[in-house]
């Protein structure tokens, strides 16, 4: 379905981004990762993934806190590939304090990676795709982009700013072939979520399964996590024709927390 298109996603050398770049890959998308980590482990994922499915993929270790890095990051999408089809502006970073106690530099670290970066990488993409006259921009924003959780104030500050964000672009892309579009995961088990387990466990004898139990209790009707799996096979439907006309959304996938 995708064969032909170039696919930017942020924050996919693990987690979801990796998820929505293997399910953007099968479907024939040429692919720019991007991410920290161990050289040789990301290495082995991009060949694994180029290999596997017969694209071309790409990796770049761009630092989406610094906005020149953003830019950079897309331009050389653009040269290394061929162009920009699809933007998932999906990488995260999390802190957890009381708003009286939260470091300063913790909420210029989160406002920076979970909002500007897409802001920048968007504003830059955007001319491509309207050349092209048609494009999909898929930001992952949270449930904490639609209601708040205590102790996480840059985090859904970005995370509702993300939502805000996509709803402007589709407004100004409209009826131009370009979507953009938020979805908003509830608890899924990624790295992110797993620290926030682990630290609950720590409180009652080390018991993960316990830990990940409270968590979901406390939030998440189904009682079950998201899969990444799940969450990519979303991203697919966005990309497809059935969706040409779905711009501007927000969609939770929760479990049903935000329906209490």
């Amino acid at each position: 379905m995708l064969k032909g298109k170039v696919a930017l996603v942020t924050g996919s050398t693990s987690g979801i981004g990796l998820a929505i770049a293997r399910v953007l890959a099968k479907e024939g998308a040429d692919v720019m990762l991007n991410g920290f980590g161990d050289a040789q482990t990301i290495e082995k994922t991009r060949a694994g993934i180029e290999s596997e499915f017969g694209v071309r993929v790409a990796w770049s270790g761009a630092d989406l806190a610094q906005p020149a890095a953003v830019t950079g990051l897309v331009e050389y999408a653009v040269r290394r590939l061929g162009g920009i089809d699809i933007l998932c502006n999906n990488a995260g970073i999390q802190h957890t304090a009381p708003v009286e106690r939260f470091p300063p530099d913790k909420w210029d670290a989160i406002i920076a990676v979970n909002l500007s970066a897409a802001f920048h990488a968007t504003r830059v993409a955007v001319p491509h795709m309207r050349k092209k006259g048609w494009g999909r921009i898929v930001n992952t924003a949270s449930v904490h982009g639609l209601v708040a959780s205590v102790e996480k104030a840059a985090y859904v500050a970005a995370k509702h700013g993300l939502v805000g964000l996509t709803k402007v672009v589709a407004l100004e892309t409209a009826g131009s072939g370009i979507t953009c579009n938020a979805f908003c995961p509830g608890w899924v088990l990624t790295d992110l979520i797993r620290a926030q387990i682990d630290a609950r466990a720590a409180k009652s004898g080390g018991d993960f399964e316990a830990g990940a139990r409270e968590l979901l209790s406390e939030k998440q009707p189904s009682k079950q996590f998201v899969t990444v799996e799940q969450l990519a096979a979303y991203i697919l439907f966005l990309c497809s024709p059935a969706a040409d006309q779905v711009t501007g959304t927000a969609l939770p996938l929760d479990g049903g927390w935000t329906a209490q």
